[in-house]
């Protein structure tokens, strides 16, 4: 068994294993940081970003470069579309999967780079919610890329002087494979591939394997991968968390005594409390509107924005701050409020009570019904356009500020200090989110909110479970190692020692691009027997609840299923089933044996008892016959019938079928 690891960010995995002649892709992350390396593609043409000035390497005269780099307040960008960083493609080939298993929709950004133009014939398997939610992310992302210029020509001269540009730049990762976003009509086709599957249902996996999906209680339909053979098992936790927020709780019983755990996906910020940011981004967000500003929560259309609309707007009640409207803008805004409220089955038990009032699980169409809370598919709409008023709470994408709503009215409210943006999401540093907007007036609070595991939570997560073996991320492991095997759990960053996994198992850890072997080997496989050797079998008991029967068969392999057939059956037509083979068991008994011996007319045998078993000596036939508990050796220089006749006494000693 291997494990490829395909991503270089921990939070996006995308993994492949090889198991039992398959390659299986676990989650297919698409890493965005690359995005902030560009300047941003606002939905109305922005004065400012187009008068930056254009940056030239010192002592580089080249012609082609002209006009791809801008410069801001001392910071390098690519005027361009922005680029991503997909899985790379040359460790496995993508035409040789045969599964991707998806935990929820925050790692399947990926899969059109994957499933399309690539000859992938494999399936993909994701919960309901995580295909619904999942698209919305993607559709939104391709509408904001294709209505911002995305047919625009790309900069590429700059990748080729990237070791004469200022940092970051300088230290952007295999620029060469970034890639431009995919086209709605591969998007289309790559999620027309993904089958629904539900919690603990199990898949079949081409008759090798199954595969069950169970709760994760990240977000909504997210789910860990249960692999199962006859002998093995594999778990793969991503994306986990053991917090009381909206989705169904995590299913701890499912994961135990995995021989194999995979582990990803972990938080972002170790150092923030979501329920300590939850608070002060309310707290943020009341200072800021009583004093006239209004708040903007560049957010993503699901997810943590359920919660924020939830707390946010009873917190607001609360402070006597009902009359201040939200508005929620997005081109998936409509479908992504109205879907969550759909989801019964995928969500904690007192939110599914509300369903059976019957209430809807969310608040948040209580509060469109109220006129609290509006939704736009962009700031162009006019219906919005009409009825937006300040001061007023704004949630819009994109978190990293380079796409959505979000870019223009940063750009509107930048020079006005009332205002205020509170970054939630932790998938970008906010300073270099803003970089390209400053220099900025306007307040900034970071308030991440990552439900994830932390260090802690996962060490004892990983504690109970007890796996035979670990596997995770190189920026999982303790500093310095590649390897970890019997450590002390360790979860903390006291004495400099930054915050990491250490169990008290076998712990492999893997790099990007890398290939490991795993401790798992398979050892035993489980065939089916044909109708025609079950009937011509004959058991008989060995001993209690052990019953055996001789059998003379052929190995028949095909569609990784194994069967047990007559070698007739395979072999020559016409050709007679040899007979079946008598089978020896047990141990020898020597007293046995030299009853049966003087039965054979050798006489004379002399036992004697040895460090690890006996030796019968036949003085007369200059023969030893050496008795160990699990095997007899004969060592015999007498005549041939001195040879069989210990054959026979051999044989009638031992219990046979």
């Amino acid at each position: 068994m291997k494990l490829y690891c395909l991503s270089s960010d921990a939070a996006k995995p995308c993994f492949v294993l090889s198991f039992k002649e398959l390659l299986i892709m676990l989650d297919c992350g698409l890493s965005a940081h690359s995005v902030l390396n560009f300047l941003p593609l606002p939905p109305v043409p922005s004065t400012r970003l187009a008068s930056l000035p254009n940056y030239t390497p010192p002592h580089v005269n080249d012609p082609l470069l002209e006009g791809e780099l801008k410069e801001c307040c001392g910071r390098v960008f690519v005027d361009s579309v922005p680029e991503f960083c997909p899985p790379l493609d040359k460790v496995v080939d993508f035409s040789q999967l045969d599964v991707i298993l998806i935990s929820n929709y925050t790692c399947m950004m990926a899969l059109p780079f994957i499933t399309e133009d690539t000859g992938f014939k494999g399936q993909v398997y994701a919960t309901e919610p995580t295909l619904q939610i999942g698209r919305f992310y993607l559709e939104e992302l391709s509408e904001w890329v294709s209505g911002s210029g995305g047919g625009a020509g790309a900069a590429k001269r700059w990748k080729e002087l990237v070791h004469l540009l200022p940092p970051p730049l300088a230290s952007a990762l295999r620029p060469r494979a970034w890639r431009r976003l995919f086209s709605p009509g591969a998007l289309a086709r790559a999620l027309s591939r993904v089958r629904v599957v539900g919690y603990d249902e199990r898949v079949d996996i081409y008759g090798a394997l199954d595969a069950t999906a169970v709760s994760s209680g990240f977000c909504l339909g997210s789910a860990n991968w249960v692999l199962r053979s006859a002998h093995e098992k594999v778990a793969y936790v991503s994306g986990s968390s053991t917090l009381t927020t909206h989705p169904r709780p995590i299913n701890q019983a499912a994961l135990r005594g995995a021989d194999l755990l995979v582990l990803a996906a972990l938080t972002q910020t170790p150092a923030h409390n979501p329920d300590h940011m939850l608070g002060d981004l309310c707290v943020h967000a009341t200072v800021t509107l009583r004093a006239g500003g209004s708040v903007l929560c560049p957010v993503y259309p699901s997810g943590v924005l359920y919660d924020l609309l939830e707390c946010l707007s009873a917190h607001l009640e609360g402070a006597g701050l009902a009359h201040v409207p939200l508005y929620v803008v997005s081109p998936v805004a409509d479908s992504s409020l109205a879907y969550s409220n759909i989801l019964a089955e995928w969500v904690s038990v007192g939110k599914q009570a509300r369903v059976y009032l019957p209430e809807e699980p969310f608040p948040h169409a209580a509060l469109v019904r109220a006129g609290r809370l509006k939704h736009a598919r962009s700031l162009h709409d006019d219906a919005f356009s009409a009825d937006f008023r300040q001061p007023c709470v704004v949630f819009c994408g994109h978190p990293s500020l380079r796409f959505g709503a979000a870019v223009h009215l940063v750009e509107l409210w930048a020079n006005n200090p009332a205002h205020a943006i509170i970054f939630t999401e932790p998938d970008f540093p906010h300073a270099e989110a803003l970089a390209p907007f400053q220099p900025l007036s306007m307040k900034a609070f970071h308030c991440p909110i990552d439900t994830s595991l932390n260090y802690s939570q996962a060490n004892k997560l990983v504690r109970e479970l007890r796996p035979r073996e670990l596997a995770l991320p190189e920026q999982y492991a303790a500093s310095g190692g590649t390897a970890a095997g019997g450590g002390a759990a360790a979860s903390g960053g006291a004495g400099g020692t930054r915050p990491h996994i250490g169990a008290d198992v076998p712990t492999v850890v893997v790099r990007r691009g890398a290939a490991r072997s795993l401790g798992v080997r398979r050892r035993a496989a489980r065939a089916t027997l044909c109708g025609s050797l079950a009937a011509r079998a004959s058991p008989r008991e060995l001993r209690a609840g052990l019953r055996a029967a001789p059998l003379t068969a052929a190995l028949r392999v095909r569609d990784a299923r194994l069967e047990l057939v007559a070698p007739a059956a395979c072999g020559t037509p016409g050709t007679e089933a040899a007979p079946a083979p008598v089978l020896h068991w047990s141990a020898l008994d020597v007293e046995a044996l030299v009853r049966a011996l003087a039965r054979e007319g050798v006489s004379e045998a002399r036992v004697e008892a040895g460090a690890d078993g006996c030796i019968v000596h036949l003085p007369r036939h200059d023969t030893l016959v050496h008795v160990e508990r699990h095997a007899t050796h004969v060592f015999c220089e007498g005549r041939s019938d001195v040879r069989q006749a210990l054959r026979r006494a051999l044989a009638a000693c031992l219990p046979h079928i």
